[in-house]
């Protein structure tokens, strides 16, 4: 009985040393090598502080910022440790009011535009911290925030065109538009 025990505690203590230290270095090593900007978070800094990820949403909602998918992580906006979605079912009264809400708020900040609200903008993703929109989205809210930052649309378009990211592979995933650095460039356009 005692062999049987000493053989346990031994294999526990390999499989700790084992997949508790040596891997998470190894693993943390490669990507550190391999993908140092992915491996520490996609950051995006500027004046040297980290301001966001690219990876992670940030709740926008000024008229003079393009917004973001709406957050499942609700009481607190995009909040990384409450990631989850809504699970609520298409057929759910709660989704299709706060659906509505949604759509609501895209027309108040934007009266005049009367096109069909694209479903990124008043649905959340899984994770509810998704950091894209549809080249789509960014287009429903171009016009807006052209006229609250006294821009030419054409620029704003210009902007949305060269934050359009494609497929992965040219064939994994859709093409998608970045908020966050979206938006920076816009700062950075209207800073100048």
């Amino acid at each position: 009985m005692s062999r049987l025990i000493r053989n346990a505690c031994s294999l526990l203590l390999v499989m700790t040393v084992l997949t508790g230290v040596i891997y998470p270095w190894l693993a943390t090593g490669v990507a550190q090598l391999l993908f140092p900007r992915q491996a520490n978070g996609s950051l995006i800094m500027r004046d040297g502080k980290p301001i966001g990820s690219a990876l992670i949403g940030q709740a926008f909602d000024a008229p003079g910022y393009f917004w973001g998918r709406p957050s499942a992580t609700v009481p607190q906006p995009d909040n990384g440790i409450a990631s989850n979605g809504s699970n609520l079912g298409p057929t759910n009264p709660a989704l299709r009011d706060t659906v509505q809400q949604r759509i609501d708020a895209l027309h108040k900040a934007d009266p005049g535009n009367r096109a069909p609200v694209p479903a990124d903008l008043v649905t959340a993703s899984g994770s509810g911290l998704d950091p894209d929109i549809s080249p789509a989205a960014a287009q429903y809210q171009m016009a807006r925030v052209a006229r609250t930052r006294k821009l030419d649309i054409e620029q704003v378009r210009r902007l949305v065109a060269q934050a359009t990211e494609g497929r992965q592979l040219g064939v994994l995933g859709e093409p998608r538009v970045n908020v966050l650095q979206l938006n920076l460039a816009l700062d950075q356009l209207t800073t100048r």
